[in-house]
C-alpha cells in the first residue's frame, strides 16, 4: 500500500494520525514532491543519444536546439526606465549615470568598469554577442536596485 516504509512505520502505527487532516495534507505534499521528483529525474535523464565522428553523446534537450534557444536567452532591464539593454553603448551609459568609469589598465579583450568608491571591477567580453547572464548578474549584485535580469520574450 505504501511506497515508502517509512510511510508505512507511520500509518501502521499512528493510524489515528491519517484521520487527522492536517496530517493527511501534509503526506499529500509528500508524495506530490515524490511525483515532482521523479518528473524532474525523468527530465534529467531523457534525451536522445547522438551518433558523430566516431562519437556517441546524449543531447538532453533534442527539441531545443537551434532557434529554440533563443527565446531562453536572458536579457538584462534597466529598472527606472524599463529599458531592455540592447548594447554596450546603452549599458556605458547607464553605468556611467550610476558612477561607474571605463577603465582601460586591463585586458585588451575586455570592455572594463570601475567605480571609484569601491574596489569592484566589471569586466565584459568586447563582443556584445558574448554577453550573457553570467555578466548580466555581475553588473546587478554590484548595482543592486538598477537592473534585473529575466528570459526573453
Amino acid at each position: 500500500m505504501w511506497s515508502d516504509p517509512l510511510l508505512y512505520n507511520i500509518s501502521s502505527t499512528h493510524k489515528s494520525l491519517l484521520k487527522n487532516t492536517k496530517s493527511f495534507h501534509i503526506y499529500s505534499l509528500y508524495l506530490s514532491q515524490q511525483n515532482k521528483t521523479k518528473e524532474r529525474k525523468k527530465k534529467i535523464m531523457s534525451g536522445v543519444w547522438v551518433f558523430k565522428n566516431g562519437v556517441i553523446r546524449l543531447v538532453e534537450n533534442p527539441n531545443q536546439s537551434g532557434s529554440d534557444t533563443h527565446s531562453r536567452r536572458k536579457v538584462m532591464v534597466y529598472l527606472p526606465t524599463g529599458e531592455v539593454v540592447s548594447s554596450y553603448s546603452t549599458l556605458e551609459q547607464i553605468l556611467q549615470s550610476l558612477g561607474w568609469e571605463r577603465y582601460f589598465g586591463g585586458d585588451t579583450d575586455l570592455l572594463q568598469f570601475h567605480k571609484r568608491s569601491s574596489i569592484d571591477l566589471i569586466s565584459l567580453p568586447r563582443d556584445f554577442t558574448k554577453f550573457n547572464s553570467v555578466y548580466m548578474y555581475d553588473i546587478v549584485v554590484k548595482n543592486p536596485n538598477y537592473f534585473h535580469v529575466r528570459d526573453s520574450h
